[in-house]
C-alpha cells in the first residue's frame, strides 16, 4: 500500500463527505448490530470515525465471505489498490473510502494496519484451518488486532497510545474469538474452521467430529468439553484486555465497557445454551442488550467532557 499523503491540496466536496458518513452509519446499523449500539455511547464527533472502520471492514468481509464474488483474490486487490488511491488524495471510487481516507487523515491512523488487515482477510481464500493457538494468533492479529489498534486514535488516550495498544489490540482479538465460537456452524458451511485443531484433539475431537455434530444436530460431550475450553480461553483473553478501557479518554470507556460486557455475555449465552453453536446462532436477547446498554449510556452522558475540537458536519 502506497504512503498516506497527509494533507491533500483539495479535499472532497463537504456534501459528498457527508454522504460518505451516512453510508458507513447505514451499513454499521445494519450489519453490525452489537457494535453499533457500543457506538452510540461515544461523543458524536467520534461516531463517523468508527462507522468509516467498521465500513471498510464490511467491505472486505464481503468480497471473501459472499458466494457470489467470481474472484474474490482480484476484488481484494482492487480494494486496496483502491484505498491506497484514496489514501493519497485520488478518486476514492466508493462512498466507505471517502469516509474512510478522510478519518484516516484526521485522526492521523497508520496506513500500515490496513495492509496488515487485508493480509488476513487474504489468508480466508485459502487457509482453512489452523493446527494451533499460535497459528490462528497470527490470522486474528491482521483480522481483528488491527482493528483495535485502528479505532484508538479515535477514541483518546490518556497517556502514550503505546500503552493502550497492547490491550486494544487483545480485545479485538477476544471479540473475534467470540464471534469464531458463536459462528462455528456458519464457517463450517464456509469450508473454514477457526477452532484450532490441537486444541479441539486434546478432547477427542477433529475436524470430521465437528461437520458430524453440525450436520445432525446431535449432542456430543466430547466437543462440549472442547468448547468449554476455549471459552475459557477467551474469557482470559478479555481479562488481558480489560485494563485498557481505563487508559482511554473518559468520554470512550463507555463505549467499550459496554462493547466489552455485552462481547463476553455472548459467552454466557453459549454456556447457557450448553455449547449449542453447531446447530444454531446464539445471540445475546434484546432485553438483555439494552440493560447492558443502559447503564452505558448514563455512564457516557456523566463523564461526556464538552467538545472543544471542532466537529465533522456529518450524520452521526
Amino acid at each position: 500500500m502506497g504512503q498516506l499523503h497527509t494533507r491533500r491540496l483539495a479535499g472532497p466536496p463537504a456534501t459528498a463527505l457527508a454522504a460518505a458518513y451516512r453510508e458507513c452509519r447505514r451499513i454499521n446499523a445494519r450489519h453490525g448490530r452489537t457494535y453499533f449500539l457500543a457506538t452510540r455511547l461515544l461523543p458524536a464527533d467520534r461516531r463517523p470515525a468508527v462507522h468509516a472502520l467498521y465500513g471498510f471492514a464490511r467491505l472486505a468481509d464481503e468480497i471473501v465471505d459472499a458466494a457470489g464474488v467470481p474472484d474474490p483474490a482480484g476484488a481484494l486487490t482492487a480494494l486496496e489498490q483502491a484505498l491506497d488511491q484514496a489514501l493519497a488524495g485520488g478518486p476514492a471510487g466508493h462512498p466507505v473510502l471517502l469516509a474512510l481516507a478522510d478519518t484516516v487523515e484526521r485522526h492521523r491512523i497508520d496506513p500500515a494496519l490496513f495492509t496488515e488487515f487485508l493480509a488476513s482477510m487474504r489468508m480466508d481464500l485459502t487457509v482453512t484451518d489452523y493446527p494451533s493457538l499460535a497459528d490462528l494468533a497470527g490470522y486474528m492479529y491482521g483480522s481483528a488486532g488491527v482493528i483495535g489498534l485502528q479505532l484508538l486514535p479515535v477514541l483518546g488516550t490518556v497517556g502514550p497510545a503505546e500503552r493502550a495498544a497492547p490491550a486494544a489490540a487483545a480485545l479485538g482479538e477476544a471479540f473475534q474469538l467470540t464471534n469464531f465460537l458463536r459462528d462455528v456452524g456458519e464457517d463450517l458451511d464456509r469450508g473454514r474452521v477457526y477452532l484450532p485443531a490441537q486444541e479441539l484433539a486434546a478432547f477427542g475431537v477433529d475436524r470430521a467430529r465437528l461437520e458430524w455434530a453440525h450436520r445432525t444436530g446431535r449432542h456430543d460431550p466430547a466437543l462440549r468439553r472442547a468448547l468449554a475450553h476455549l471459552v475459557s480461553y477467551t474469557h482470559a483473553v478479555y481479562r488481558r484486555a480489560e485494563p485498557g478501557i481505563a487508559l482511554l479518554r473518559k468520554e470512550s470507556r463507555p463505549c467499550v465497557r459496554v462493547a466489552y460486557t455485552l462481547y463476553r455475555r455472548i459467552l454466557d449465552e453459549i454456556v447457557d445454551n450448553d455449547y449449542a453453536v453447531l446447530s444454531r446462532r446464539v445471540v445475546v436477547p434484546t432485553h438483555r442488550r439494552l440493560g447492558i446498554a443502559l447503564p452505558g449510556l448514563v455512564s457516557a452522558y456523566a463523564s461526556r467532557a464538552p467538545v472543544t475540537t471542532r466537529a465533522p458536519a456529518r450524520g452521526a
